[in-house]
């Protein structure tokens, strides 16, 4: 089985690092990192490079396709090279799935036409049917909310072609099992003010 996560400038690591450790532990996975062409893309802190060895053209029909989000998710929603890659491999994909903002590429190629979906809370407005849970699945279309969230649907995917027990036995190796320090992870737990900082952190940020 051959996943597919498709990088841009100014993606969110966790976004696409996350589910990876969960997909590369499915039997006889293959995951590829690949972006419009071959070499370094940095993350949305221009912290962290990565080195893409495949172009979008090198990965004609994967089975499974995560795309993540992060700042430079608005710029890759203008980006017709990458939509057109999307909307081609959709076609055939067993699979098509986003984490938090990835989910506004999705809705540009028009995969989310008419379906209900998740994304990052502060980018809710953007979809045009928000659901807001952690993880929603529509079909063949799965969508993850903000950037922790796509290890869930990492877990959600691997169950769905591997069996709960597959997913379970990933699960445990990776030791994902959240006991946070605060109970501040959702709009809905946290204090107003800690929501209104992160707005104004983002909103520094774009």
């Amino acid at each position: 089985m051959q996943i597919a996560i498709p990088l841009y400038d100014r993606f969110t690591a966790l976004d696409a690092v996350g589910p990876y450790e969960v997909l590369c532990r499915l039997p006889g996975a293959r995951v590829e990192f690949v972006a419009a062409e071959p070499g370094v893309i940095r993350t949305d802190t221009r912290m962290l490079p990565v080195l893409i060895e495949q172009s979008l053209d090198d990965v004609p029909a994967p089975d499974v396709v995560l795309v993540p989000g992060g700042i430079g998710s608005r710029a890759a929603s203008k980006d017709e090279r990458l939509l057109d890659w999307l909307r081609a491999v959709h076609a055939t994909t067993r699979y098509t799935t986003s984490v938090c903002t990835g989910a506004l590429i999705l809705t540009a190629a028009g995969i989310l036409d008419g379906l209900g979906a998740t994304t990052h809370w502060a980018a809710m407005e953007h979809l045009e049917n928000p659901v807001h849970e952690r993880v929603v699945e529509q079909g063949k279309v799965i969508t993850a909310a903000g950037v922790s969230s796509g290890i869930d649907m990492g877990l959600v995917l691997a169950a769905k072609i591997a069996g709960s027990e597959v997913a379970q036995a990933i699960q445990l190796g990776i030791e994902y099992d959240p006991q946070p320090p605060f109970d501040a992870g959702s709009i809905e737990k946290a204090p107003p003010e800690i929501v209104e900082l992160v707005r104004e952190v983002a909103a520094a940020r774009t």
